[in-house]
């Protein structure tokens, strides 16, 4: 395809993505972001050290706030993007219960006057993925834009449902793939240029999925979440 024609197609399938997200029910999507939260804390037990970035949900996103706020309350620190400009990349200030907080575009929550932060680890919503790795968002290439300009690259957690799996988004030369995804299913791995599948993390055996393909010590962070603690 050309680039336009991946353009409209790209448009086409993000409105098609939001309807079908937008029917579950909330019983589905509490089922849904329990057990997504389930695999992250057992995979990830290391989301608690350091700086966790995650967004605020976006019609019926998975919603990161209740792992975020158990993750507080084991000394984490977390965080959420600003969009400073268009066409620019996003920063990131720290955001607990108290924080001020405005609406930004798309009416989505951003912290007010709270320090900037570089996260080391960031739980990164996908509108659609595929089996290499990549997200389809929102349209405004802020997340790739952001990661490609860190100076050091967090490890980044893709969250979302197996229902909008995609054969391909077809990938940009700006896109970039995820280290890790989860869904309700499990944890998958960026081995290569494509996606393997760990399964559902044992209890009592984090270790064996906490040492992502590309960084040693780092496990991928997240999105943030609202004002419950």
């Amino acid at each position: 395809m050309t680039p336009a024609e991946i353009s409209a197609w790209r448009k086409n399938e993000r409105a098609r993505l939001l309807r079908e997200r937008g029917a579950l029910t909330e019983e589905a999507l509490a089922e849904l972001r329990s057990r997504i939260d389930h695999h992250l804390e057992r995979a990830f037990p290391d989301l608690v050290h350091g700086i966790l970035a995650f967004c605020w949900p976006y019609k019926n996103e998975y919603d990161a706030r209740h792992l975020a706020a158990a993750l507080r309350r084991r000394g984490a620190t977390t965080a959420l993007p600003v969009v400073v400009a268009p066409k620019t990349p996003l920063i990131f200030r720290e955001w607990q219960p108290g924080v001020k907080v405005a609406e930004g575009p798309l009416g989505i929550a951003y912290p007010v006057g709270s320090p900037e932060v570089i996260p080391d680890k960031a739980l990164l919503p996908m509108l659609g993925w595929d089996g290499d790795g990549y997200r389809l968002g929102y349209g405004g290439g802020f997340f790739d834009r952001t990661l490609a300009g860190l100076p050091k690259k967090p490890a980044v957690i893709g969250v979302t449902y197996e229902m909008v799996k995609m054969a391909t988004i077809h990938p940009q030369s700006w896109d970039i793939p995820v280290d890790w995804l989860v869904t309700e299913r499990g944890v998958y791995r960026r081995d290569g240029d494509k996606l393997a599948f760990l399964g559902e993390p044992l209890a009592g055996e984090p270790s064996s999925l906490a040492s992502p393909v590309c960084y040693a010590d780092e496990i991928a962070p997240g999105y943030f979440g609202g004002r419950k603690d």
